[in-house]
This record gives structure tokens, C-alpha cells and sequence, in this order.
């Protein structure tokens, strides 16, 4: 199975190694991974700022760069709904929103694919720690995906999942809102780190790594002894 990979702005400049870990999880499942090199942002911060025009430009410079995809994979839920969105966005262009549907058909987040498109749920990942696990928005809320990590999860060998208390709440990225509303932002993720606490884990885990990012600084900040692992990196781990 050929598979293009979206590693998406955040994972590119300062999560490469999650990028690595999917392509090497994916490679390991007998998918065939390649990198379309033209490939940018996928148009979000300026379409949640309200520069659909600027967007339109982004994702027509996308639906073009993965136009000869079998399957497109990105290691975020975020980014994988923005895509989604391309087809409302050019709903005003009919040849290119047939072009926007054919994308979003055949463009999954990395842990919906593995479950609902290679039908795998263990990939004989192993990782001894007290673990707990934070459910992004547009993953959970756009995509609709609530169950695939947890399946996947379950099947790590040596890792116990704490479920967080008010898992479903924001963590207060949110993109641009985290810079425009700085002061909420602080307040909802301290109140993620307080829950994350609660469970006594020793591992935070997640699948969008603006979260994770969020997050972690926060953790980093008070000097709280919890590691962050993108979902990609557990399910290549070994140890």
C-alpha cells in the first residue's frame, strides 16, 4: 500500500522524530512511504484567523501536491480536519471542490488509518510506564475519531492508560487563540496539567502535536516529572 506522508508544520520544525516514528511504524505494517516534497502548511492558522482567500491559495497548492496519492497520512488530527475542510472551503469552485473531495476521501490522521484503513490495532509496541491520554479537539470533534488510539493503546505491551479526568476540555492551544487569548490559554492548559496530575502518570500521550506542544511547555515550566510522547512514538517503542 503506497502512502504519502503530511508531516505538517509543527511535526517538521520542531517534532521531526515523530515524523520518523510514523513512517517507520507505517513501513513495519507493509506500507510504502513516500514525501512530497512541495508540500506546506496546510492552511489553518490563516483559516481559523479568517483569511479564507490566503487559505483557498494553501489548500488548492495541497490538493495539488498529493493530487497522485494513493493515501495521505498526517500525524495530527488538527491538520488531517483541515484538509476535511477544504471541500466547504471551495464549495464556490465546483472542479476544484470535486478535487478537494477526492483529497479529503483518501486523508486520514495517522492512527485512523492504521485502524480503519490497514485494520491493524497492534503493531507489537512495547513501553513500561503509567501513562494517561489527552483527546484533541478537531480530532475528536471534527474527525470524529474517538476510539482508534485507545485500541491502539490498549495493545501496548507494559503500558497502563489512566483515563483523565475531563479529558474532552481544551487544552488551550487552539492555534492562534493561545497568542490572542494568552491569558485563558494559561488558565485551561494549567487546568490539563492539574488533571494530567491527578492521575499520577508518567506519561503524558497525544496525537495532535500543537497539544502536546502546549502542554508539554506547560509541564516543562512548573517542573512537573511527566514526559510527553506523541502517540507515533509509543507505537514504534520497543523498550
Amino acid at each position: 500500500m503506497k502512502v504519502s506522508l503530511f508531516i505538517t508544520c509543527l511535526a517538521d520544525v520542531f517534532y521531526p522524530g515523530v515524523g520518523k516514528d510514523t513512517v517507520e511504524v507505517l513501513e513495519r505494517l507493509g506500507c510504502e512511504v513516500d514525501f512530497p516534497e512541495k508540500q506546506t502548511c496546510c492552511g489553518q492558522p490563516a483559516f481559523n484567523s479568517g483569511y479564507h482567500k490566503d487559505t483557498k491559495k494553501v489548500a488548492k497548492h495541497t490538493i495539488e501536491t498529493f493530487a497522485h496519492s494513493d493515501y495521505v497520512v498526517l500525524p495530527s488530527g488538527s491538520c488531517a480536519s483541515m484538509i476535511h475542510e477544504y471541500h466547504e472551503l471551495l464549495k464556490d469552485e465546483p472542479e476544484w471542490q470535486v478535487r478537494a473531495k477526492a483529497l479529503s476521501d483518501k486523508t486520514y490522521e495517522f492512527t485512523q488509518f492504521l485502524v480503519h484503513v490497514l485494520k491493524v490495532e497492534k503493531v507489537d509496541a512495547k513501553l513500561d510506564a503509567n501513562a494517561t491520554y489527552h483527546t484533541s479537539c478537531h480530532m475528536t470533534r471534527l474527525l470524529k475519531e474517538k476510539e482508534a488510539p485507545f485500541r491502539l493503546l490498549e495493545n501496548v505491551e507494559g503500558l497502563n492508560l489512566e483515563t483523565l479526568p475531563n479529558r474532552e476540555a481544551c487544552c488551550g492551544f487552539g492555534g492562534t487563540f493561545s497568542v490572542k487569548m494568552a491569558q485563558i490559554s494559561e488558565q485551561m492548559v494549567d487546568e490539563k496539567v492539574r488533571h494530567i496530575e491527578d492521575t499520577k502518570a508518567e506519561v503524558l500521550i497525544g496525537a495532535d502535536c500543537g497539544c502536546l506542544m502546549n502542554i508539554g511547555g506547560r509541564i516543562e515550566r512548573k517542573g512537573k516529572p511527566v514526559k510527553v510522547m506523541h502517540i507515533a512514538q509509543v507505537l514504534n517503542s520497543r523498550a
